[in-house]
């Protein structure tokens, strides 16, 4: 059910999760539970997907409150599709295809930028749309009028913070989650994780390999689309606590 839950998730330990079957060290890993990735120390407001990941790892969870819809639709699906479809074909334009894998996709997309001048600044404006547009969801203030006063943003039928943190929770708890299953696959753990990419260790030189191959054991090096943390764990009564989610 999309809402906002206050929840206590402290008791939350991920130093010996099962996953297919094997245990995973999830101390090595930042929790997904908190914007920069530290263990909850108390109730804490969340949306939807976080709190329903802790209960997918096999955790209790108890909520004291929580804000909730019971109409749901797939608000962003539309505008999602759209850019996704404009992405993928500006990219083909370039070179860089959904088919090419490996050096094949490195190389392209090092030398895509000398193709087409005015298709890497649509690349870049695709991009910007989709960070824009999320970002506006939460669009605060910009000293348009006094502090804690109503602005101009808060008038607009899409501000909603809530769809925002619902977005980001989805993108921080699917990351994690792949990470924790190459963890099992291939005891891998990522040395860095950074704003776009995850880095892992490599024997070689090339990022090609990927980080698991999971029949085989092999490590190898590779990176994982990411985002910034979400602002899950906002302290109880912040004025920007996330309610709703993408499904809204």
């Amino acid at each position: 059910m999309p809402g906002s839950w206050l929840v206590d998730l402290s008791h939350v330990a991920l130093f010996r999760v099962r996953i297919n079957g094997r245990t995973v060290d999830g101390n090595r890993l930042p929790s997904p539970f908190m914007p920069k990735g530290d263990r909850p120390e108390g109730p804490a407001w969340y949306v939807t997907p976080t709190v329903a990941y802790a209960v997918e790892l096999g955790f209790d969870v108890a909520p004291i409150e929580a804000y909730v819809r019971t109409q749901t639709g797939r608000y962003l699906d539309s505008w999602c599709k759209r850019l996704r479809d404009a992405y993928v074909e500006t990219m083909a334009d370039m070179g860089v295809t959904t088919a090419l894998g490996g050096q094949e996709f490195l190389d392209a997309m090092a030398r895509r930028k000398q193709v087409d001048p005015t298709m890497t600044l649509l690349e870049t404006a695709i991009k910007a749309t989709a960070k824009g547009g999320i970002g506006k969801l939460r669009q605060r203030s910009r000293g348009q009028v006094p502090y804690y006063e109503p602005y101009p943003a808060l008038k607009r039928e899409t501000w909603h913070p809530g769809i925002r943190a619902a977005v980001l929770a989805n993108q921080r708890v699917g990351l994690h989650c792949k990470l924790m299953k190459t963890a099992a696959a291939a005891d891998l753990y990522p040395v860095s994780i950074g704003t776009d990419a995850i880095v892992y260790p490599s024997p070689g030189p090339s990022p090609a390999g990927r980080p698991a191959a999971h029949a085989r054991g092999q490590a190898g090096a590779g990176h994982v689309p990411a985002r910034g943390l979400a602002r899950d764990g906002e302290a109880p009564g912040h004025p920007d606590r996330p309610v709703g989610r993408a499904a809204v």
